[in-house]
């Protein structure tokens, strides 16, 4: 087998615990239960709005360690609060795997997910990042299980429900709420950000440890392609990536130095 070009991740992601967790950080500790929001009713609708996890966020985050290989969500898809999430999901080629509550509420979806992760890293050795994307204890001897298979963790989880010995037993952890980028408000008068500005505007916000929030041109063009498969300078009209760049000077400054190119988003 050829060595691999790029790095390459896969993402499995605990379901219930994420959208409990935030809706209990938005609304308060036990709320989620104490509201039966599992069932989605008329009066849980506006609460379970205002606490609704954008997984773009946390799968944007994931794309800047390489490409998304496998990315999987582990939920009871028959419940109202999750199958509210299925079109966002699918919109984002997570795979929905189906899980039914094996006593009570408890699904089981810590042992299926940890399952998942040893077989297909056993199977698949090009993986060389794991994101797990929940934060409660359960997921240690996981973590630490990847990591003695050689590959790179890291974890996501919200702000309050996550294990602290969790955040330990990974290589690199976030928050969720860190990874949320509201959108810049728009003047009336100001003209509409096409679908190529927002592009590169998501692909600078998920820049991972370089200086000055620069961004070397071809990796960018690298994490662009990433988030949208479909992006192509020369179908928006352009000989180079260079020369896109140029054209949106009001969202991102280049930086130019012989054949080295640097971009970061431009100060507002």
């Amino acid at each position: 087998m050829p060595e691999p070009t790029e790095s390459r991740v896969a993402v499995y992601i605990d379901f219930d615990n994420i959208v409990i967790s935030q809706y209990d950080r938005v609304h308060g500790r036990g709320s989620f239960m104490k509201d039966k929001a599992r069932g989605a009713t008329d009066k849980a609708v506006e609460k379970l709005d205002a606490a609704t996890v954008d997984f773009g966020a946390a799968l944007d985050f994931a794309s800047s360690f390489g490409a998304i290989a496998i990315s999987r969500a582990y939920a009871d898809w028959s419940a109202p609060v999750n199958a509210r999430y299925r079109q966002q999901l699918v919109d984002r080629a997570v795979e929905l795997t189906q899980l039914f509550p094996a006593a009570g509420t408890k699904n089981g979806a810590d042992i299926r997910l940890a399952i998942d992760v040893v077989e297909e890293l056993t199977r698949l050795s090009d993986i060389t990042h794991v994101v797990i994307v929940a934060g409660d204890s359960d997921y240690i001897p996981l973590a630490q299980t990847v990591r003695r298979l050689g590959r790179t963790v890291i974890g996501i989880g919200v702000t309050g429900s996550t294990s602290n010995a969790f955040r330990n037993a990974v290589d690199e952890f976030a928050y969720y709420a860190d990874l949320v980028t509201e959108p810049e408000p728009v003047a009336p008068e100001a003209p509409p950000v096409d679908d190529a500005t927002t592009l590169l505007q998501r692909a600078l916000r998920v820049g991972r440890g370089e200086v000055d929030e620069w961004r070397n041109a071809s990796s960018l063009k690298s994490q662009m392609k990433r988030l949208d498969p479909s992006f192509d300078e020369k179908t928006l009209g352009f000989k180079s990536f260079t020369d896109f760049i140029k054209s949106r000077d009001a969202v991102a400054e280049l930086q130019e130095d012989g054949q080295n190119r640097r971009v970061r988003l431009r100060s507002s």
